[in-house]
């Protein structure tokens, strides 16, 4: 997929971005470029003195602003599109500021892609855009609906589509570091609700979906790689046996500002017309158009057969299993190594 090619990663110097770059001079894929987009010239710096790859080019820019895209995405064949406001109380605080960023940005970029006929588009998305109940998932929601409605409203030689997974376990806005953290440090584990569940992803699942919708990905499509959840209370569980803390205390501090108690990667309606692919679920893009009197005549009788595809309705994990998989994390390793 990715010989002789050029790559551009929007918000390119986050989890993903970093884990992608990373992946590809570890597996010594033969690409051209990978074009690094970002904002933070802290982070670019840092991240350049890092690699040290002549391949690796940074352009800092912030896809909130049109023309700063422009320099970044001549000639690029691949998209990921992965710049974002991501973590949820900020956005809470600061709306605007995702709205300008997840959905203005992201018809900047989608405008550049099709101006510059980019390939394919990747757009990276959350769980909290499927029934989102706060800013970010709202955001991301109408970055979804952006995305889609490329592949409705006129043609172009650029495809677009969309990856959605849960938090990826230790990346940043996921709550294992803060836990590690407050073990290591004696303080108490501060937690919303024992019972809340998650979505368990890795970065390599987050890098393998991307992968399998980047080669076989639809003009218009939402991918879902199928995953497994747990409870927060076994997550705190197995860190605890992880650091010998099976006595550290915890502190129920009830729900931050636009939190669920279960996340979701499907609605009922998107699983009731979702393709199995094995390891992964596809939404095909929507087909309709502004002639609404077919509506009136025709519509989804299996809708209301389905469940969504949430955190609390696929199997959940139990502490034992749970562990197994933290302590496979880099996180966790360097901890009890250091």
């Amino acid at each position: 997929m990715f010989n002789n090619k050029i790559i551009l990663i929007t918000g390119g110097t986050g989890s993903f971005g970093s884990a992608f770059v990373r992946y590809a001079i570890k597996k010594n894929i033969n690409f051209k470029e990978i074009r690094i987009f970002s904002r933070d010239e802290k982070k670019q710096d840092d991240f350049r003195k890092e690699i040290k790859n002549s391949k690796i080019k940074f352009f800092i820019g912030d896809v909130k602003d049109e023309n700063s895209i422009d320099l970044a995405i001549k000639d690029v064949d691949f998209i990921f599109h992965a710049a974002a406001y991501k973590q949820v109380p900020s956005c809470e605080f600061y709306p605007m500021e995702a709205v300008k960023t997840n959905i203005f940005g992201t018809d900047n970029v989608l405008r550049q892609a099709t101006k510059n006929n980019v390939k394919k588009v990747i757009c990276l998305s959350t769980d909290k855009a499927v029934y989102p109940i706060n800013a970010m998932g709202i955001s991301k929601a109408m970055m979804e609906k952006i995305a889609t409605s490329k592949s409705l409203i006129g043609k172009s030689s650029t495809s677009v589509c969309i990856t959605r997974y849960g938090n990826v376990m230790a990346s940043r806005g996921s709550v294992i570091p803060l836990f590690v953290d407050q073990i290591k440090n004696n303080k108490e584990i501060t937690v919303t609700d024992l019972k809340m569940t998650r979505f368990l992803m890795s970065m390599d699942n987050a890098l393998e979906l991307v992968f399998y919708a980047l080669k076989q990905g639809e003009n218009g499509g939402i991918y879902v790689q199928k995953t497994t959840s747990t409870t927060i209370e076994n997550i705190v569980k197995a860190l605890k046996k992880i650091f010998n803390k099976k006595n550290h205390p915890v502190r129920i501090i009830g729900y931050r500002h636009g939190e669920k108690l279960h996340e979701s990667l499907l609605t009922n309606e998107e699983a009731s017309k979702a393709i199995d692919k094995g390891k992964y679920f596809y939404v095909p893009g929507d087909s309709r158009d502004l002639n609404y009197d077919l509506f009136y005549k025709t519509g989804n009788k299996n809708a209301s057969k389905y469940l969504d595809y949430s955190s609390n309705n696929v199997k959940i994990l139990n502490s034992n299993e749970v562990e197994k998989i933290l302590r496979e994390l880099d996180l966790i390793k360097n901890y009890l190594s250091g």
